[in-house]
């Protein structure tokens, strides 16, 4: 991964990509040139540029952008609930719903799904994580989940890292009862690979949501929603206290890159060795919300 290239494995192309970055200029001046990062004060942790640029997004001018935004990351307009013409702003578009159909969601009681669209690393051993940014970095559960952490020892993850090209809507990876969403407060650093190379504690110092859900077939499964650079906001669908079906929506992010974190009690879970392969490659793999993700234990 000495590249600066962000390389990925497509799982329905069976083919490796390369991605295409989303302001990548801005991206590697501000990540990857010692002067750059001198403006992260500025720009992330103040979070003025977010806030800023996140309320351009929904100015109704914006609207503008998103035939451009189409054409260039050619996106499948048959996937979107409304016509590509009916966005009253970029933000609107971002936020966008898809239709049923585009999302099948994979069957079977005991198969859990991917969160969301994205590209996604796979640890069946929570502790191997941080090798993929920074040789020899590690972090615990705990890291981000606070004393609720400690269920998740020896357990799995699934990182989700949605790029403002994706569909940016997260569901229910299974089906369980909810629980509370806590918030976490922090800055909005990049979640980009080009980012958490240079310092995998990003990660754990943007602003997060966490929710806990019991299931019956995986035990505990904790989901942690990440916030990053432009991500005005994380919001979440009132499913507290209910009983949810795999692939029910959880919530959406505003503009920007994000994150989605997905731990497993030790145990609990098996997932499918073509995506546990890439990630011991160092290899993110793209999947799509919905997908088969694993199997209950």
């Amino acid at each position: 991964m000495a590249s600066s290239l962000i390389r990925y494995f497509d799982r329905y192309s069976r083919t490796v990509k390369t991605e295409q970055i989303y302001g990548e200029a801005w991206m590697r001046l501000i990540y990857g040139n010692p002067l750059g990062r001198m403006a992260l004060w500025l720009v992330v942790r103040r979070t003025i540029f977010s806030h800023l640029y996140g309320l351009k997004m929904k100015n109704r001018a914006s609207a503008l952008r998103v035939l451009p935004f189409i054409t260039k990351y050619n996106l499948d307009v048959d996937e979107f609930a409304k016509s590509a013409f009916d966005y009253k702003s970029f933000n609107d578009f971002f936020c966008r719903a898809l239709k049923p159909s585009a999302r099948p969601i994979a069957p079977g009681e005991k198969v859990a799904v991917f969160p969301a669209d994205g590209r996604h690393l796979a640890f069946p051993d929570v502790a191997l994580a941080g090798g993929f940014y920074v040789k020899g970095a590690i972090f615990t559960p705990p890291d981000l989940l606070g004393a609720a952490g400690e269920k998740f020892a020896g357990g799995a993850m699934l990182i989700s890292r949605l790029c403002p090209t994706d569909y940016h809507r997260f569901h229910f990876p299974v089906g369980g009862l909810v629980g509370p969403t806590t918030e976490t407060p922090g800055w909005l650093y990049s979640v980009s690979p080009l980012a958490l190379r240079r310092n995998l504690r990003y990660l754990l110092e943007n602003k997060r949501q966490t929710t806990l859900i019991e299931s019956p077939e995986f035990g505990t499964v904790a989901m942690v929603e990440i916030g990053a650079t432009n991500v005005g906001s994380i919001l979440q669908n009132g499913t507290t206290g209910r009983m949810v079906k795999k692939g029910d929506e959880k919530g959406l992010f505003s503009f920007g890159g994000s994150c989605v974190v997905t731990f497993f009690q030790r145990g609990r879970i098996v997932f499918d060795a073509d995506i546990v392969a890439q990630s011991e490659g160092c290899i993110e793999t793209y999947a799509r919300m919905g997908d088969r993700l694993g199997e209950a234990r």
